[in-house]
């Protein structure tokens, strides 16, 4: 009961965030804050498949796009449709409703890429694995390069915008929860197994290509649900913004936070996000804010090469104000 009531105040918190946040800070931040949460989404996703599993997927910004361009193509042609037919909804629950659809068809549309790349792939390991799934981001966006009904390279214009501050922060907090608990329950187990030494995992009698199956699929999931609301935040999806380019990017992030880390992974993502902006500020070295950025990547590798927290996580039961007595002895 009073985990519940903990689950109703943060709901509550939500939606007042979603509500009065905009009002009280600039547009600006907002915008960081969003693109924040969305890189944490997809940072903690693949910290899942390369820091907790062991597997190096050079294909995430291809889920990315998969699940981005079939929820927007969803909401842009049957949307209306959609809200039409639940009219006896208030005009904005209907929206969120067709957006809730939005993002379960973006995430289960990557989940679907990612077992069909799985299943064939995952049986290779180390550097013939990050080439078939490099191979295959790639793959994804020509494909959509060619596809006239969502853009083509002109890019998806005129999604509907339905991506708010409470669906930022939910989703967000929900991936983190999904990750950690997946992490530490006797899965989780399992696929540290596998990233530790595959082959004796596989004489203790645990199924390594379900695990690493599984892995894929979850963080291609949370994948496609990141490229939802991007799509439906900035109202434009464009083949560029997937390129293999984007794929480093979250790669940077996991490794700079410490791969298996999750909350290393939101730490970098957040820290990634805002240092080109930061840097923006600069003066009259502001031209080489990309040089400085590349710089300090570089300094941090070499002084700490495993990130920042490295696979340390805290411990916030300590922290959790509902703990059940413990037996005295």
């Amino acid at each position: 009961m009073k985990r519940l009531l903990v689950f109703i105040g943060l709901f509550v918190l939500t939606l007042l965030a979603n509500r009065f946040l905009p009002e009280v800070i600039d547009s600006y931040y907002v915008h960081l804050l969003t693109l924040s949460c969305i890189n944490i989404i997809l940072a903690v996703s693949l910290n899942l498949i390369n820091g907790t599993t062991g597997q190096f997927s050079l294909g995430h910004a291809g889920f990315m796009a998969v699940g981005g361009y079939s929820s927007a193509t969803l909401t842009y042609y049957l949307g209306p449709k959609l809200i039409l037919a639940f009219d006896f909804l208030p005009a904005v629950l209907a929206k969120n409703f067709v957006f809730l659809l939005a993002l379960l068809g973006g995430g289960l549309s990557a989940a679907i890429l990612g077992l069909l790349v799985g299943i064939p792939s995952l049986r290779l390991r180390g550097d013939y694995l990050a080439i078939v799934t490099l191979g295959m981001g790639e793959i994804v966006r020509v494909l959509i390069l060619n596809v006239e009904k969502i853009g083509g390279a002109r890019g998806f214009s005129g999604i509907p915008a339905y991506t708010s501050l409470f669906w930022i922060i939910s989703l967000t907090a929900l991936t983190i929860a999904a990750v950690t608990s997946l992490t530490n329950s006797s899965h989780g187990r399992a696929f540290l197994s596998v990233r530790e030494d595959e082959i004796a995992a596989e004489a203790m009698g645990i199924n390594t290509t379900y695990y690493k199956v599984t892995a894929f699929v979850v963080g291609a999931f949370f994948a496609g649900v990141a490229g939802c609301l991007f799509g439906h935040y900035l109202q434009l999806l464009h083949p560029n913004s997937f390129t293999f380019i984007k794929s480093f990017e979250i790669i940077i992030m996991i490794i700079v936070g410490g791969l298996g880390s999750i909350f290393g992974s939101v730490i970098a993502a957040v820290i990634l996000t805002l240092l080109p902006e930061a840097l923006r500020y600069l003066g009259p070295v502001k031209d080489w804010r990309m040089v400085i950025y590349s710089v300090a990547l570089i300094v941090l590798m070499l002084t700490r090469p495993q990130g920042l927290f490295g696979a340390w996580q805290p411990d916030f039961r300590r922290w959790w104000p509902f703990k059940k007595p413990q037996p005295v002895s």
